[in-house]
């Protein structure tokens, strides 16, 4: 089969860098041309090269949605990010190494191409940046001013969500709120072995269905919970069967949640690992694009797996609140997505066995942190 080829063009502004800005984005389909999708948002008060690099993810996650299997060429008339995305400039800034990671992380990297376009050229991307812009200046959303037709874009029209932007946002309704559960403990949690998607699948140790229970009695405490969802693994679908149990729901399987694969490192604790495998021990430690021995990912392929499968929930669950039972590195990616932090952000954090965290999930893209490793329904 073909694969289908998708164009993204975009820009970002800001009236007095810093100032009030605002994006723009286009994803066209490459052989017609016809516009498939538009975005648009406002910023509040950032850098142009800010507004530049949220409109390049905009437009990357609109043209994912379209087709996450596509191959995308960006177009931007921002030699700076063109040549950043691209790997030619370094990235200094350290405003902008997150955003470059972000947009990094949309597609695998050998599907997407960067090209450099005059303006005059970029012109559509540009008019949705101005129009967001005098929207946001103006107290209010924006909206589409020049329609596109189903007939000229071969689809109903579609918006993308907006970048996480910067401060506060206007009242966007019912948040989608995902409660992230780590599974119970197995044999292997508290000899902090490495346990992936692969090798053994251990079931919960007796204090690990002890501990699953006590966060089923802290859900149902709470009575907020409307959906339970969990990895394929053994020991998540054991700790998510003790809450659905409690709460009375099902418990639905998304495949996209399951722990990264670990290779040969799997069932072996650190120091094994580093005694018998250095150098791929250093390199991981070293790049998030680095994978384990034999392994088959890397945590940055690692997070578009998890940021395809978030997207699936909250699209199946709107308005809802959904307990996701999963594993160390998703819920620590799942975070550190939320914050916009850089990929290497997850080496920073602790996560414990039957903790709890908590992200709120906006209309307009946004993502707010509730909570992070609360174990306090153990103690």
């Amino acid at each position: 089969m073909t694969e289908r080829r998708l164009v993204v063009e975009a820009d970002g502004g800001s009236r007095g860098n810093p100032g009030p800005a605002g994006y723009g984005a286009v994803v066209r389909d490459a052989g017609t041309g016809r516009i498939l999708v538009e975005a648009a948002d406002y910023l509040g008060r950032v850098t142009n090269n800010v507004a530049e690099y949220r409109g390049l993810i905009a437009g990357l996650r609109a043209a994912h949605r379209l087709d996450p299997e596509a191959l995308v060429e960006v177009r931007m008339d921002s030699k700076l990010v063109v040549e950043q995305m691209s790997g030619r400039w370094k990235i200094k800034h350290p405003d902008m190494r997150p955003l470059a990671a972000e947009a990094g992380e949309v597609f695998p990297r050998e599907r997407v191409s960067y090209s450099w376009i005059p303006r005059e050229r970029n012109k559509d991307a540009d008019r949705l940046a101005n129009e967001a812009m005098d929207a946001g200046q103006a107290g209010r959303a924006w909206e589409p001013t020049t329609a596109v037709t189903e007939t000229e874009r071969g689809e109903p029209a579609e918006t993308a969500p907006a970048a996480p932007p910067a401060g506060w946002s206007a009242d966007l309704g019912t948040a989608t709120t995902l409660v992230l559960l780590r599974h119970g403990e197995t044999a292997l949690t508290p000899q902090k072995r490495f346990s992936g998607s692969t090798g053994s699948d251990p079931e919960l140790s007796d204090k690990g269905r002890w501990q699953a229970e006590r966060a089923a009695e802290a859900l149902a405490a709470r009575g907020t919970v409307q959906a339970v969802v969990c990895s394929p693994m053994l020991r998540t679908r054991q700790t998510a069967e003790a809450v659905a149990v409690r709460l009375g729901l099902d418990v639905s399987v998304e495949e996209g949640l399951r722990e990264l694969d670990f290779g040969a490192w799997e069932g072996l604790t650190f120091a094994e690992v580093q005694q018998r495998h250095p150098a791929d021990l250093d390199a991981w430690l070293a790049s998030t694009r680095a994978k384990p021995t034999g392994g088959s990912e890397s945590f940055a392929s690692l997070g578009q797996r998890v940021a395809a499968a978030r997207d699936r929930v909250l699209a199946r669950y709107p308005g809802q609140t959904v307990l996701v039972v999963s594993h160390v590195s998703p819920i620590k990616t799942l975070v550190r997505l939320a914050l916009g932090a850089p990929p290497d952000s997850i080496y920073r954090m602790e996560l414990s066995a039957a903790s709890f965290c908590a992200v709120q999930y906006y209309g307009d893209g946004n993502a707010s942190l509730r909570l992070l490793n609360d174990t306090g329904h153990l103690r």
